[in-house]
């Protein structure tokens, strides 16, 4: 009797170690997914290295960790996104530095008009401690949300239906701007009326004159084809625009310790890639719009950099002088 009821212990013993196996087993099997959002167009940089962040990340976690990339604002606009990490409806995005700063203000620094001098002042800010840290800061304010990737976008120039040389040229002129503030201080120290418009409406609203200019770099003037209803491009070269990729914090706990070191290798390059590309288009950019019939003006920056000054040095200003001072220090 003994020997009887040994021998079912052990085999509701082993029956029950073999059900623990294989829902161990089940649990490896099921990848984590991720929802990666952003508001660019599919023949654009960004979006293209989203896809082959998915699938690298995917390859070199052997499937544990699988990324959907959802373009052209299909999951929302910039603001809904940026809500969507905390309420969990997206879990990775691109965003520009204005609208992270709503979470963090001092980085809406590296979107202040005239911050940076040239493209290589930005990469310079890219590699530095001080980068580092606006980063560190932004997770811990974000309750946890992880920056991964910094993308170059690009400096953004002036399109119009009337030419652009001074400053006062751009007096009463309504302006589309990104609905966020540090995107005011540009059009407010020249004069302009700012006017906040969703992305993906900038077309029409430039094609039925609810605005006179916008303000974009040249691969995306080029991609959404704002040249088609307007007449003169103009290097103002105001912002050196950049995109952060952010991964929620929520999303990072679903994801394994050793796959996010994989995530974050992975998504920082990709940004490494796309600003490598959106550079390339800046370059040749300004030949092709004139081959197009496009009037391209390249201007004198200095006014309207000497125009906006008191306003990025001001005490309003969402950084302070002391990180400004910083940034311009970087050589």
């Amino acid at each position: 009797m003994n020997k009887r009821n040994c021998l079912r212990g052990l085999t509701a013993a082993t029956f029950g170690a073999l059900l623990a196996l294989a829902g161990t087993a089940t649990h490896a099997q099921t990848p984590t997914k991720l929802k990666w959002a952003h508001v660019y167009e599919t023949g654009e940089s960004y979006h293209k290295q989203a896809l082959w962040a998915a699938a690298e990340v995917a390859k070199r976690t052997a499937g544990r960790v699988q990324i959907d990339v959802f373009p052209a604002s299909q999951l929302g606009k910039e603001t809904d996104i940026n809500q969507g990490l905390t309420l969990g409806t997206v879990d990775i995005i691109y965003t520009g530095m204005a609208f992270a700063g709503r979470t963090l203000p001092a980085l809406s620094v590296a979107a202040a008009p005239f911050t940076f001098r040239d493209h290589a002042h930005w990469e310079a800010f890219r590699a530095s401690p001080v980068w580092r840290t606006l980063a560190d800061q932004y997770e811990a304010k974000s309750g946890g949300h992880q920056i991964v990737g910094y993308t170059y976008y690009g400096m953004r120039h002036m399109t119009s239906n009337k030419p652009i040389t001074k400053p006062e040229d751009m007096k009463g002129m309504k302006l589309r701007v990104p609905d966020a503030p540090i995107f005011m201080m540009f059009p407010k120290a020249v004069g302009a009326n700012p006017t906040p418009i969703a992305f993906a409406e900038v077309y029409l609203a430039l094609q039925n004159g609810t605005v006179d200019a916008q303000e974009n770099p040249l691969p995306t003037i080029d991609a959404k084809k704002f040249y088609e209803v307007q007449k003169y491009i103009t290097l103002t070269g105001h912002i050196t625009e950049s995109l952060v990729t952010v991964v929620s914090g929520s999303a990072w706990k679903r994801v394994s310790p050793e796959d996010r070191k994989v995530v974050e290798a992975v998504l920082w390059e990709a940004s490494t890639r796309a600003s490598a590309e959106i550079l390339e288009a800046e370059n040749r950019l300004v030949s092709d719009f004139v081959k197009r019939g496009v009037t391209v003006n390249k201007i004198d920056r200095a006014p309207f950099a000497v125009a906006v000054r008191p306003a990025v040095t001001g005490p309003d200003a969402l950084w302070s002088r002391e990180l400004y001072e910083q940034i311009q220090a970087l050589k």
